[in-house]
C-alpha cells in the first residue's frame, strides 16, 4: 500500500477536528436503492453486535464498510446473504433486497437467491472451499445449483472464470484440489463462483487480503467492470488503499455502529472521526518507514527508531544458487525456484515480496529446512544448513524461528499459552530448569510482546487476532533465535493491529538485534520494515537493492509493474 500526501487546501476543515456522532454526506440524488438496509440489529446470546445500522446500496455504486475485528462488519455482510449463523437474532426496520424481504426468507428462499441475484465472496478461502472436490467443481457449483447448462458446459465456463480471475494455467487448476494451491488461487477461485452467474450485486468480505498487488488489481479491476455494467458491491475491507480504489462510498463501523459515513473522497481525505483518524494514521508506507506506526496516546509525534548497527562481517544466513522442483497433477517438474542466492547479515531486515507462486514462501521454507532444495545450499553462519540431516540439524534448530501469517493452525488447539511458551523454551539453549521457572520465563516474554500473565493460561482459540500474533512472536523468541522468519505474518490482522505487531517486531530489533527474513505480499509493510528487498517472479529474483532504490527507483519491468498496481491512498492527513 502506497500513500499519497497532499495539502490541506485553505478553508477546509483540518483533520484533527472530531466529530462527537457519526455523520453522512448527502450526494446526488440517486435511483431506486438495489438494497435498503434500516435499523439492522444481530445479536449472539442477547449480545448485540451490530446495533442499528442504516444503508443502501444501487446499482452500478460500490459502498465499502470498513473497520477492525470485532466492529461488526463481516456478521453484517453475512447477515445480507442468510448466513448469520445458528443463534443469531437478527432484527430490522427494512432489510430488502429489490423486490425479497430478507427478514422472512427460509434457507430453502434463501438458497434460490444466493449466487444469482447476490454473489458472496468470503475471506478466508480455505476454509470456504471443499477439500476433497476439484477447483473447477467448486468454481461451477452455482451454474449446477441454479441449473445452468449441463456437466460440459459448466466445467468449461469454470475454465474461464478462473481464467478472467487471472488463475494461471486455468485448465491444470481446475482438475486441482484446493488444498494443492497457494491463498491467492483459493482467493481466485472464490472470486470465480462468486460472479458466475453475474449477480446484480456481489458482498466481497476481504477479497484481496491474500493477494499480491498486481494480482489484487485484476481483482479490483473485474469487479470495477462488474460495477460498470451495473452490478452493485458491498466491499468489506480493512485496507483503505484499496478502498480508495474501488468505492464511491464508505461507511465506518467501530463497535457494531456506523461512526462515519460519506464519499469516499471526504471520509478518506478529511476523516472527521477519532477512529477513522487513526485507521488512516496506522497505514504502513514509504513515508511511515523509520517511524512507529501507532501514535502514543498523549497525542505526541511517533518517535524514530533507534536502530542498532547491523553486523556487516560473516553473513547469518547464506543462500547460495537456490533450485526447488515440484511435480504437477499433469506429471511434469516444475521448477518454483530458481537459482535463488542472497546474504542476509545479522540486525538485518531482507524482504522478499512476489506475486502468489512467485517461489517466495517456498524459498523461507528452504532456508527454514523445512523444505530440501533440489540443488544448490544455505549456509547458517558459514556453516553447512540445508544439507545436514535432521538429526545433525536439531542441535541448531532453535537458532531460526518462524512466525507464520496464521498462528492457530501453528498451535495445539488443545494447549494454553503457558504449554506453548513452555515447549519452545524447552528447545532453547537454556531450558528452564522447573514448571515453576517455566512459567516465570514465559510471563516475562508475554510482557516483552505486551501481553500479561493473565494471558497464561488462555487457549488460542480464546484470544483476538493480534493476541494470537503476539503469542505467535513470543513463542519465536523463547529459543533465543539468530533469525526469525516471518511469512506474511500481518496479512490477516487489521491496519491498527497490523500495526501494533510491526512497531512491536522493529522494537524486538532495536531491543535485541533480531534479525529478519520478512515475506509479504504487501509492498506497504515492506518499504516500511526491511532494509534490503529481493523481487521475486516465476521462481527468479528479478530485481534486489536497499528498500528505496528498489521502491523509489525500480529498474526491472516487473518491478515497476508491481508499483504501478499498488492502490495508492491519497490523504490529506
Amino acid at each position: 500500500m502506497s500513500i499519497v500526501e497532499t495539502n490541506t487546501p485553505a478553508g477546509t476543515t483540518p483533520a484533527t477536528a472530531v466529530a462527537p456522532t457519526a455523520r453522512a454526506v448527502e450526494g446526488p440524488a440517486a435511483p431506486v436503492p438495489l438494497l435498503e438496509v434500516e435499523g439492522l440489529r444481530v445479536s449472539f446470546a442477547g449480545r448485540e453486535v451490530v446495533k442499528g445500522i442504516s444503508f443502501t446500496a444501487h446499482a452500478g455504486r460500490c459502498l465499502a464498510i470498513v473497520g477492525e475485528s470485532g466492529s461488526g462488519k463481516s456478521v453484517t455482510a453475512r447477515t445480507l446473504v442468510g448466513l448469520t449463523g445458528p443463534g443469531a437474532q437478527v432484527e430490522a426496520d427494512r432489510l430488502e433486497l429489490g423486490p425479497h424481504d430478507l427478514t422472512s426468507l427460509r434457507e430453502r428462499q434463501w438458497r434460490r437467491i444466493r449466487g444469482k441475484e447476490v454473489g458472496f465472496v468470503l475471506q478466508d478461502a480455505l476454509v470456504s472451499l471443499d477439500q476433497l472436490r476439484k477447483v473447477g467443481h467448486e468454481v461451477a457449483e452455482p451454474l449446477a445449483v441454479h441449473k445452468v447448462g449441463d456437466r460440459r458446459s459448466r466445467a468449461a465456463k469454470a475454465i474461464e472464470l478462473l481464467r478472467a480471475v487471472g488463475v494461471p494455467e486455468p485448465e491444470v487448476r481446475a482438475a486441482q484440489r484446493p488444498y494443492e494451491l497457494s491463498g491467492g488461487l483459493r482467493q481466485r477461485a472464490l472470486i470465480a463462483s462468486a460472479i458466475a452467474l453475474d449477480p446484480p450485486l456481489v458482498i466481497a468480505d476481504e477479497p484481496t487480503t491474500a493477494l499480491d498487488v498486481t494480482v489484487g488489481a485484476q481483482v479490483l479491476d473485474l469487479l470495477a467492470e462488474s460495477k460498470a455494467r451495473g452490478t452493485s458491491i458491498i466491499l468489506i475491507s480493512h485496507d483503505l488503499a484499496v478502498v480508495a480504489r474501488l468505492a464511491d462510498d464508505v461507511a465506518v463501523m467501530q463497535g457494531g455502529v456506523l461512526v462515519e459515513h460519506g464519499p469516499v473522497e471526504e471520509i478518506l481525505q478529511r476523516p472527521q472521526h477519532p477512529y477513522t483518524q487513526a485507521l488512516l494514521d496506522a497505514v504502513p508506507s514509504e513515508h511511515t518507514r523509520g517511524t512507529r506506526l501507532v501514535r502514543p496516546a498523549d497525542g505526541e509525534e511517533k518517535p524514530a527508531r533507534t536502530r542498532r548497527p547491523i553486523d556487516r562481517g560473516r553473513p547469518l544466513i547464506e543462500a547460495r544458487h537456490l533450485v526447488k522442483a515440484f511435480r504437477g497433477p499433469d506429471g511434469r517438474d516444475r521448477e518454483v525456484v530458481r537459482d535463488v542466492s542472497f546474504e542476509l547479515f545479522g540486525g538485518e531486515t531482507l524482504g522478499i515480496v512476489g506475486e502468489s507462486g512467485s517461489g517466495k514462501t517456498t524459498t523461507a521454507r528452504i532456508a527454514l529446512a523445512l523444505t530440501a532444495p533440489t540443488s544448490g545450499e544455505v549456509l547458517l553462519r558459514g556453516e553447512p544448513w540445508s544439507s545436514l540431516s535432521p538429526r545433525q540439524r536439531r542441535p541448531e534448530r532453535s537458532r531460526i524461528g518462524v512466525v507464520y501469517q496464521d498462528p492457530l493452525s501453528s498451535f495445539d488447539p488443545r494447549w494454553s499459552v503457558a504449554r506453548i511458551l513452555a515447549d519452545a523454551l524447552s528447545r532453547g539453549p537454556n531450558p528452564p530448569e522447573s514448571s515453576r521457572e517455566a512459567r516465570s520465563r514465559s510471563r516475562a516474554l508475554l510482557e516483552q510482546v505486551g501481553l500479561g500473565a493473565e494471558h497464561l493460561n488462555a487457549a488460542p482459540l480464546r484470544l483476538s487476532g493480534g493476541q494470537r500474533q503476539r503469542v505467535a512472536i513470543a513463542r519465536a523468541l523463547a529459543p533465543e533465535p539468530d533469525l526469525i522468519v516471518c511469512d506474511e505474518p500481518v496479512s490477516a490482522l487489521d491496519v491498527s493491529v497490523q500495526a501494533q505487531v510491526l512497531d512491536l517486531l522493529t522494537d524486538l530489533q532495536d531491543e535485541l538485534g533480531v534479525t529478519y527474513l520478512f515475506i509479504s505480499h504487501d509492498l506497504g509493510v515492506i518499504h516500511h520494515m526491511c532494509d534490503r528487498v529481493l523481487v521475486m517472479k516465476d521462481g527468479e529474483v528479478v530485481e534486489s537493492g536497499t528498500a528505496d532504490d528498489v521502491f523509489e527507483r525500480p529498474q526491472h519491468p516487473y518491478t515497476q509493474q508491481l508499483l504501478t498496481a499498488l492502490p495508492r491512498l491519497e490523504t490529506t492527513r
